[in-house]
């Protein structure tokens, strides 16, 4: 079965001719220029949609997906998640991981069990792993070399 990755949320509309603009959850964005199909979530099931073309304008990224060709035709995607399917995820660096890998990851702090990855907050400085102790305290680790060793 397929994994599919949460990479962007549509949030407006662009124009009259079926452009939405969307909030990258991706720290590539970029990566939107490579899609050819994504995948949104309608009733608890991800349909695949052609990605007709992509554009960046005052910093936010513009998707138009085909067969939707007017701002009336795009409307019924707005507030929607955008996902796309392992084969078009990016290849990330040595010690970078994917949000979805990190949960429910056990936390030791040498032999001893903290607890799970229950979230990850992407802060300006750094990210910070929300850990959840069997006891339901929540740690908070920074995810950074001096906290995190492997």
């Amino acid at each position: 079965m397929d994994q599919f990755i949460l990479v962007a949320k549509i949030v407006a509309l662009h124009g009259s001719d079926g452009f939405v603009v969307i909030d990258s959850y991706s720290d590539y964005s970029e990566r939107f220029y490579d899609l050819n199909t994504v995948f949104i979530e309608f009733f608890g099931n991800k349909k695949e949609f052609s990605v007709e073309e992509v554009n960046k304008i005052r910093g936010k990224f513009l998707l138009k997906l085909r067969g939707f060709n007017s701002a009336d035709d795009a409307k019924i995607f707005i507030g929607k998640k955008i996902f796309v399917d392992e084969k078009n995820s990016v290849e990330l660096n040595d010690d970078s991981y994917f949000i979805h890998d990190l949960m429910e990851c056990e936390v030791y702090n040498g032999k001893v069990l903290l607890g799970s990855v229950e979230d990850v907050l992407i802060l300006p400085a750094n990210d910070v792993y929300v850990v959840k102790c069997p006891d339901k305290r929540k740690i908070l680790i920074p995810a950074i070399k001096d906290y995190i060793k492997k």
